[in-house]
């Protein structure tokens, strides 16, 4: 009878390790607004980290956040690290591609709540009067990354973020707040 049990236990924890490692490994959120607003004022606001204060998400949850900035004042060759409580960890930013009005692409650490690593972009698209702008991050995840997405599902949780940081950023190009 506990023998039984103990294989029974075994094979459930055999699928479940499997059913996560077929899981793929890699990762993408994406969020778009449109902003009644040009591209180069949107630009602005991301191309400079010292900006990202008044529209981040992760900024809020943590006033008392350690930030420094190194390199360059905007566009490739900025760097930004923080500090912060556990909602916000620590971490880098490198900004490594920035083409005025179109793209920007920033190489992502995470120190802490875990390590990691990732790609984050933002895109200009002209609509009418206004720009859409697209912010997506993608990397890869490990087994226990895998795992732990099964319960706390990960484009739900930075997606909503990113849908703040785009709503507060929106406000501030549209010119609803400082």
């Amino acid at each position: 009878m506990v023998l039984n049990l103990a294989f029974a236990v075994a094979g459930i924890v055999a699928a479940l390790a499997g059913f996560v490692a077929a899981r793929p490994s890699r990762f993408r959120i994406v969020r778009t607004a449109t902003m009644r607003a040009p591209a180069a004022a949107v630009f602005a606001q991301i191309n400079d980290f010292r900006h990202w204060q008044a529209w981040s998400p992760w900024a809020r949850r943590d006033p008392a956040m350690k930030q420094t900035y190194e390199g360059a004042a905007g566009g490739a060759g900025a760097v930004y690290t923080w500090e912060g409580n556990k909602e916000v960890g620590k971490g880098r930013m490198t900004l490594v591609e920035s083409r005025a009005g179109e793209r920007i692409t920033i190489a992502m650490e995470f120190f802490a709540p875990f390590a990691a690593t990732a790609t984050t972009e933002f895109t200009f698209t002209p609509r009418g009067d206004g720009t859409e702008v697209t912010w997506a991050m993608s990397g890869t995840r490990n087994f226990v990354a895998k795992g732990l997405d099964m319960v706390m599902n990960m484009d739900r949780m930075v997606g909503g973020d990113f849908e703040k940081g785009l709503a507060s950023m929106k406000s501030i190009v549209e010119g609803d707040r400082p």
